[in-house]
């Protein structure tokens, strides 16, 4: 891992990193250096992450109970891809949200979490996925068409949110009524989580385990093709005695994949349209040359990375980027910080259509990297697609209002929208 100033002290009690013999202060003696942003502007991020890159790239922040953050390209590439020392299931998120129990897979380190993914990879394949593609279609025209109705027209509420949830429904093979109420119960879930409106999410969180029961039940009564299908590939998981899947945590992992299934989708998206709102040359460019759109989402996805809340905590004692980290001390990894690193990436700040080397870390790395990348790139191709083949301008109507520290991404993007000819 890259190497930078030494570690800050205090004359209170210090702790000595055993591997190197460095020192820094104890835990409850440290001295708070950086605290997130939670009244953020489009992009307003990146500047402070910037700073914190040139200053000090491994701060500790006393918010959330207390954490490191890890900002580089470098630090977060090595953390994510040592399973050996950094661990997920103490705790994989800041701040951390006490559980009963585990919420399987992302509580869940190797080989557990292998069992997992070994059933929940081969469903997002591409084959299967490109399955769902006119559904995908069907539900961006409709929701474009009917945002073009709107008088005060909202790129997220109109259509990066209630778009993200049709398409996992898809995924999932529910019908209409449930798929309706799952998406709106996962906008109103998605929007109590950013306001910290706990008896709201207490309420939904619980009809989401019922909703996740029903589809198993649902489902598995259908006898779908478990090398096609989700919920049957679990369940012929659960029944493998070799397995750490059970009938219980395979429902719980459905439920699970419904929230990771619209959150991320929704903020990248809604970021996309945020920032296609702002650069009418980007945007007359990818009307006049569609085939260049898969090389702008690449680079919108650097640019606008959605994770920065996912978590590990050191397995042992040990330092990162010169500074000792001790055991169970929870790591906030800002993967949107390490896809404008300068060190990786030329001119990070800029926009680079067919940018070179394009490695970004926007779906994670390592055993955790997204078992959805795959549907998540065909969602923002699709959804883009039909917003810019349906409209002749859309700009910025309002202030973009972004979501708290939970995700990085907006929660409101209002729009004045130009249709095209022809639509509504």
């Amino acid at each position: 891992m890259a190497t930078s100033h030494p570690p800050s002290t205090t004359a209170a009690g210090t702790g000595r990193c055993p591997f190197t013999g460095q020192t820094g202060p104890a835990r409850e003696d440290r001295i708070s250096e950086w605290s997130p942003d939670r009244q953020e502007t489009f992009g307003s991020a990146h500047a402070d992450y910037a700073a914190l890159r040139a200053d000090n790239a491994f701060p500790w922040s006393e918010d959330y109970g207390g954490f490191w953050a890890a900002t580089t390209y470098e630090d977060i590439l090595a953390i994510t891809q040592d399973d050996e020392l950094f661990s997920t299931a103490k705790q994989n998120v800041v701040p951390h949200v006490p559980r009963a129990s585990r919420r399987p897979p992302l509580h869940f380190d190797p080989p557990e979490h292998t069992d997992y993914r070994t059933a929940i990879d081969p469903v997002f394949r591409r084959s299967v996925v490109t399955e769902h593609v006119g559904a995908f279609r069907d539900s961006a025209r409709r929701l474009v068409d009917g945002m073009l109705m709107e008088t005060a027209p909202d790129g997220v509420r109109h259509l990066s949110a209630p778009f993200a949830m049709d398409c996992f429904a898809s995924l999932l093979g529910l019908p209409r009524d449930q798929t309706r109420e799952i998406r709106e119960l996962g906008v109103r879930y998605g929007f109590a989580i950013q306001d910290m409106d706990n008896p709201v999410i207490e309420e939904c969180s619980k009809r989401l385990y019922e909703i996740a029961r029903e589809i198993y039940d649902r489902r598995l009564a259908e006898d779908p093709d478990p090398s096609r299908d989700l919920v049957a590939s679990l369940h012929r998981a659960a029944l493998d005695p070799n397995t750490a899947i059970t009938e219980t945590s395979a429902v719980a992992t459905i439920r699970q994949l419904i929230v990771a299934g619209m959150g991320a989708p929704q903020a990248v998206l809604g970021s996309c349209i945020a920032h296609l709102a702002t650069d009418p040359e980007l945007q007359a460019h990818l009307r006049a040359h569609p085939e260049d759109l898969p090389s702008a989402i690449e680079e919108m996805l650097r640019l606008h990375a959605p994770y920065r809340v996912f978590a590990r905590t050191a397995k042992r004692d040990t330092v990162i980027h010169g500074r000792p980290v001790a055991q169970d001390e929870p790591i906030a990894l800002i993967f949107p910080s390490a896809n404008r690193d300068e060190t990786r990436f030329e001119d990070p700040d800029t926009f680079i259509l067919r940018r070179k080397q394009n490695s970004h870390l926007a779906f994670g790395r390592g055993s955790h990297k997204c078992p959805a990348a795959t549907m998540g790139r065909l969602e923002l191709l699709i959804a883009l697609e039909e917003l810019l083949s349906r409209t002749e301008s859309f700009t910025l109507a309002g202030e973009i209002v972004m979501m708290n520290w939970l995700e990085y991404g907006p929660r409101s993007v209002p729009l004045a929208i130009r249709p095209a000819d022809g639509t509504p």
